[in-house]
């Protein structure tokens, strides 16, 4: 007669269920404009997940880009509830929607080999703990962190060529607007707003005008920027101090490379240099400086008196 113990050896151990959690993301950037959308990401996971049985215990969704290493409030929280055995796979379109850089990827790897995370799967592949399929999936992943420094360094290189070519990056300043035509892109004067620029240089120039002289004489005449806004005092002092109007700028701000702009300038050099004397203000005194003037002046008289 065989014994309880040879029994039970005898029937077949039932594997554990992995609980997945169905992770998407996207990103509003550049990179990731091309990405399929969370809900599409979605969709075709359950899809996936009915016709293989799996069993998805939750769906998380985010939209945040995956350049840095816990940055992702939804990721960072999947990553904990692995590790206390709330889930014990994940399952995501593709190994860079989980990760683009080295830090997230080597968590992953880690929650791998300690046995908490047994399977990612995404629509086409599955990664399990062994080294042939981790080793993929920090290829994949690795891959995905080459294409973002590659496209981060073109990028890079195609502002500084603009740059020299002498067309500055971005919105121009109140005053001039980006104009496309034919393919081609340039900076071009706003017909509405371009002499008022130059007017109001010529008024500090020549007649001295504050920034609040100027803010009243706009407020007058009904300007407002091209989304329809008043220019408020401090962007006034921004335009005084931007050298862009006489036709040159510095890129990116404050880092001391200047280029030439092939823009046409409203004002001229010398009309900005007057400006710029016209706002230098006299130094303040130190903090309670004029306290003590005062006591001082207070007791002289008094001493006058005696």
């Amino acid at each position: 007669m065989e014994s309880t113990n040879q029994i039970r050896s005898k029937i077949p151990s039932q594997t554990p269920i992995i609980e997945y959690c169905l992770y998407a993301r996207k990103s509003s950037e550049d990179d990731e404009r091309q990405a399929m959308s969370i809900n599409s990401q979605i969709k075709e996971m359950n899809d996936l997940a009915v016709r293989d049985g799996l069993f998805i215990k939750e769906i998380r969704k985010e939209s945040h880009s995956a350049k840095m290493s816990g940055q992702r409030p939804v990721f960072n929280q999947l990553l904990g509830d692995i590790r206390t055995g709330m889930f014990t796979g994940i399952l995501t379109w593709a190994p860079d929607r989980l990760s683009r850089n080295a830090g997230d990827l080597g968590m992953l790897v880690d929650l791998m080999d300690q046995g908490k995370l047994q399977q990612i799967k995404t629509f086409s592949q599955n990664f399990s703990n062994n080294p042939n399929e981790k080793f993929l999936l920090m290829i994949l992943c690795s891959q995905a962190k080459l294409e973002n420094d590659q496209k981060g360094i073109n990028v890079k290189r195609g502002i500084r060529a603009k740059c020299e070519m002498g067309w500055r990056p971005g919105p121009p300043p109140i005053g001039y607007f980006n104009r496309s035509f034919a393919g081609v892109k340039d900076i071009v004067i706003d017909p509405d707003r371009g002499s008022i620029m130059t007017e109001m240089f010529r008024r500090v120039a020549e007649n001295g005008d504050s920034g609040r002289t100027i803010k009243r004489w706009l407020d007058e005449i009904g300007f407002t920027t091209r989304a329809g806004k008043k220019v408020t005092l401090s962007i006034i002092y921004q335009m005084l101090k931007n050298p862009f109007y006489y036709g040159e700028f510095e890129y990116p701000i404050k880092s001391g490379i200047w280029y030439q702009g092939k823009h046409p300038p409203l004002i001229t050099k010398e009309i900005f240099d007057k400006v710029q004397k016209q706002l230098i203000t006299c130094p303040k005194s130190p903090w309670g400086e004029k306290q003590q003037l005062s006591k001082d002046f207070l007791n002289a008289e008094l001493a006058k008196e005696t």
